[in-house]
């Protein structure tokens, strides 16, 4: 008795002892949280929950009053201790929707909703069942060059045993068939002529040309075509040892319509190779830089890009597996087995098998593979890449009885209709940078090779949002607002932010410059000027200047684009809108050859210039303008014809007369048209309001055929004349210049004595020296000055 006494006492004793303890936990956990939340440097809701997911924020008008705006931050339980009654608190709680509609045979469910703050998790269960007897799209992939000669002959019996032993595991396979080798550029073939034709040109047997991938037959199941399309396939060849494998897998992968996979179907493609494949950058030695783009790029069944695109990344072969749904098996030489088990890990849903030579184990390979991925169920949840750094996911798998857990998010030696349950958590860490506030995070759960999957989307509570019972906090003042908050979403209670996007709701909040406080756009702060306006659309730095104001003075800065006032336009509202400076006194804008930009005139054609496009000094003369409308007035008898057709030539106010000489003093200006018939027409342009714009006369001046021959033989005989005469000119000049010159050794010498017989020629001159006047007589010398020809001082 007394040792049952003694075992009861220390039972309530340690009893007792749990209990003060889980309390000290809580409280100092309490403690912990409201020490996170509470913070004298916090002035904004959202800084406050920001903090953790334990930290809320009052809304409440009389909450504390007079006290810092700090002390409204703090855990949920303290704020009510303080006196904020519950309803007027803003937290971000962790919600998680599942919506269970949409109907799902494998996977389930297929959409979940959740909301996350900073530092919050959320958790759900994923369950996948694989289905019995499935439809099954195989499609043989296979090299075809020189070295697979004795695996393609043996491939058309294989595929048609292998169709006959697949019926034991699936209601309905169909089969396709595709061909790779290698890029056809060098240094992978050689690009002698002869060999890009023929790559066995040297051992005297016909190949095919090398290629990167070519789609042959589409997925059917017609196993006679099939036969019949593997026999006709010949071999190619190439230089280098590893082949294009990956770069023909990603275009069977991603060209879902060419190659006719089905959405109901379990997708299986074959890779038969007995060589390695080159990986990404391998291109760089043919020259090829330009990254792949993970598309398709079949046209007439031919892979297009091979020569100008990469081999895609072991992470763009993987992703494309995983989205479209494609186990693959890789049926390997033996020697090439190592090389792709390095590689296995990187690609999800692949098997690995050794290829015996001639194919001989290929229909045993495929149906040991197709039994062993359909008794692993595994697990990818992929975040979205622009938010994946900021998300936590932990997975934890529960595999079915008979079964085992091959890591966190596999099970092994599933058999068919045994379910698998996937624990998901999602955790968040913090929010995002600003324009992605209001991004809804998508988290995809992919089951490998199904075809059905799980969308999660994850709604980040990171921005307050009012009370539908409170009005809104004004941040600068501590203050409540006057008036309550609009637009409340009859579900949530909260504040839609669709009243802070302009166009009716569409396009970013506030212009991407500002945040939706309570329905209304709060503007972000700017080093370089003033952010306004409703949908903070309008600032003061962003626009284009105009002698020295912003949009000219006439407008306002909009989106970093003037909207300008009435009457001004152009890029800074620079420009008048009137075109009374472009217009003349008859009230022609420009002349009629022109625009009027910004109040000038801007002329159409280059010819013409001036301040009114009127000047064309290039153009006709204003006779020389109007002949065209003489010379139809003249074709059509001066009037007595059908004027009307020269209406469209000149202007139809024309008129006739007799003797044009009474219109001489008139205003105006006298013309002569020359006609083919050997006449001169005269008319007159009249510039007098009223009188037509245009008088011909019909009396022409004609010259008669005697007179004008009289004529013609004048200027002809003139012409002869003066040309006759010009030539006796020019020959008299010649002459002068080739008479000969006098001979200065043979002159005689000067005696003193005048010699009277001796005359200068024309090349010299007497020159005549004088003594002064004190001698008796003067003595005349005469010297030879000889006179260089004019035309010598050029020489």
């Amino acid at each position: 008795m007394t040792s049952w006494l003694r075992k009861y006492t220390n039972f309530i004793l340690h009893r007792k002892l749990l209990i003060a303890l889980l309390i000290v936990s809580i409280s100092i956990s309490r403690t912990v949280a409201d020490n996170t939340c509470a913070s004298p440097l916090i002035s904004t809701c959202e800084e406050c929950l920001r903090r953790g997911p334990d930290c809320g924020w009052c809304i409440q008008e009389d909450f504390l009053d007079g006290a810092h705006v700090s002390q409204r931050c703090d855990s949920a339980s303290s704020l009510v201790r303080k006196g904020c009654r519950e309803e007027f608190i803003e937290s971000h709680r962790v919600k998680v929707e599942v919506d269970a509609t949409i109907s799902s045979t494998q996977v389930a469910p297929r959409r979940i909703s959740a909301q996350l703050g900073p530092g919050s998790a959320a958790s759900f269960v994923v369950e996948v069942q694989q289905l019995d007897r499935y439809p099954v799209d195989l499609y043989y992939l296979v090299d075809v060059s020189a070295s697979m000669k004795d695996n393609l002959e043996r491939l058309d019996n294989v595929g048609l045993a292998l169709s006959h032993q697949m019926r034991e595991h699936t209601s309905d396979f169909r089969v396709g068939f595709g061909s790779f080798v290698d890029k056809p550029v060098t240094p992978y073939i050689s690009v002698h002529p002869t060999k890009i034709i023929n790559p066995c040109s040297e051992f005297d047997q016909q190949c095919r040309p090398a290629h990167g991938f070519i789609h042959v037959l589409p997925i059917t199941k017609n196993m006679t075509e099939f036969t019949r399309v593997v026999q006709q396939q010949t071999i190619s060849g190439n230089m280098d040892t590893p082949e294009a494998g990956f770069d023909a897998m990603l275009q069977a992968i991603v060209c879902q319509k060419d190659i006719g996979w089905r959405a109901e179907a379990k997708h299986l493609l074959l890779v038969m190779t007995d060589q390695p494949s080159h990986l990404a950058l391998d291109s760089k030695l043919a020259g090829i830089v330009v990254p792949h783009d993970g598309r398709c790029h079949l046209e007439d069944n031919t892979y297009t890009q091979t020569t100008n695109m990469e081999h895609p990344t072991m992470g763009q072969l993987a992703d494309a597996l995983l989205r479209n749904s494609i186990y693959s098996i890789l049926a390997v030489d033996i020697a090439q087995y190592k090389w792709y088990e390095d590689l296995l890990d990187l690609l999800p849903g692949a098997f690995l098998g050794r290829l015996l030579p001639k194919a001989t184990n290929l229909k045993d390979l495929v149906v040991d593979a197709y039994k062993k991925l359909l008794s692993e169920v595994e697990l990818e949840v992929t975040v979205d890449h622009r938010h994946a750094h900021r998300f936590w996911v932990n997975v934890t798998t529960i595999c079915p009885p008979g079964s085992r857990p091959t890591g966190s998010n596999k099970c092994s030696n599933v058999k068919s209709m045994q379910k698998v349950f996937f624990n998901i958590t999602v955790g968040m860490t913090s929010c995002p940078s600003k324009g992605l506030e209001d991004d809804d995070v998508a988290i995809s759960v992919q089951p490998v090779g199904f075809n059905e999957s799980v969308a999660v989307t994850i709604k980040q509570a990171c921005s307050c949002q009012c009370s539908q019972k409170g009005g809104c906090l004004d941040d600068a003042d501590d203050t409540i607002a006057g008036t309550a908050c609009n637009d409340i979403s009859e579900n949530s209670g909260q504040v839609s932010t669709d009243v802070c996007r302009p166009s009716e709701g569409s396009g970013k909040i506030c212009n991407g410059r500002g945040t939706c406080v309570c329905g209304e756009c709060v503007c972000d702060r700017s080093n370089l000027g003033t952010i306004y306006g409703k949908f903070c659309e309008m600032d003061d730095f962003s626009c284009p200047y105009e002698e020295g104001l912003l949009c000219g003075g006439h407008g306002q800065c909009t989106l970093g684009e003037c909207v300008c006032q009435i009457g001004w336009t152009g890029e800074s509202c620079g420009c008048l809108v009137s075109t009374e400076t472009c217009q003349l006194s008859d009230g022609l804008l420009c002349s009629g050859r022109g625009r009027c930009v910004c109040g000038r005139c801007m002329c159409d054609d280059p010819q013409y210039s001036g301040e009114f496009c009127e000047k064309c000094p290039t153009c006709y003369t204003a006779c020389q303008a109007h002949w065209m409308c003489v010379d139809c007035h003249l074709t059509n008898g001066l009037g007595r014809g059908t004027a009307e057709q020269c209406n469209k030539t000149c202007a139809p106010v024309v008129g006739y007369v007799d003797d044009i000489t009474e219109l001489t003093n008139a205003l105006g200006k006298q013309c002569l048209y020359p006609s083919a018939d050997r006449c001169h027409y005269r008319f007159h342009i009249g510039v007098e309001p009223g009188s037509p714009q245009l008088q011909i006369s019909r009396q022409p001046e004609c010259l008669s055929s005697q007179r004008y021959f009289v004529t013609f033989l004048s200027v002809f005989l003139l012409t002869v004349v003066l040309g006759l005469g010009i030539l006796a000119v020019l020959r008299i000049l010649l002459r002068r210049r080739e008479r000969p010159q006098p001979d200065n050794q043979n002159q005689p010498l000067d005696t003193g004595k005048k010699d009277l017989s001796y005359a200068p020629t024309t090349n010299e001159k007497t020159v005549t020296y004088r003594r002064d006047h004190n001698v008796e007589r003067s003595v005349e010398m005469h010297v030879q000055v000889p006179k260089m020809p004019l035309d010598d001082m050029w020489q």
